[in-house]
């Protein structure tokens, strides 16, 4: 008896802690950096990876159906600059043409990062759950600054591939290696 009773008693404090460990519940705010931490995590990885392949290689393609090295660049450019002006409250302008050196790419990446940093800047609680933009990038703003963030996480993904097929390891892993 005296033992199911202190079972009893390390039971209930067991449970307890358990609900004193319990996390408590966010804010809007803390919504909007979580979203915001993805997108800089990405914007990290994806700026290695333009960096990490040579000008040679931007032209690589695994198969003839699929994007160049230097395209899926290009496509994260492109798509940032339609989903950020959205976040922002602009228009879209139309994609470029597509630049032809690794430095021009790289220049038009650059550009679209700092056009999504602006637009996320201007993500607060007042306005982060405001339904913008159309199409696929219609959402709220911080709904979008999270898609934005899973499309650079799926390109990062793809581009990782790519500088595996050419013996170079992807920023993310060669960073993990270096702790």
């Amino acid at each position: 008896m005296r033992i199911a009773a202190m079972a009893l008693a390390v039971m209930a404090l067991a449970g307890s802690a358990v609900v004193a460990q319990e996390p408590e519940h966010g804010t809007i705010d803390t919504l909007i950096q979580e979203a915001k931490a993805a997108y800089g995590m990405q914007k990290t990885f994806i700026l290695g990876a333009a960096d990490a392949m040579p000008e040679a290689d931007y032209s690589f393609k695994p198969t003839p159906e699929i994007r160049s090295y230097g395209e899926l660049f290009q496509h994260v450019a492109q798509a940032q600059q339609m989903v950020c002006a959205m976040i922002a409250g602009k228009t879209p302008t139309p994609p470029a043409a597509g630049a032809a050196t690794k430095a021009a790419i790289v220049s038009e990446l650059k550009a679209s990062f700092d056009t999504c940093d602006a637009a996320n800047a201007t993500v607060t609680a007042a306005n982060a759950l405001d339904v913008v933009g159309k199409g696929f990038f219609h959402g709220t703003r911080v709904g979008l600054i999270e898609k934005n963030a899973a499309h650079d996480n799926e390109m990062y993904g793809t581009m990782s591939v790519y500088l595996r097929l050419k013996g170079i390891v992807p920023p993310s892993t060669a960073a993990r290696m270096k702790k």
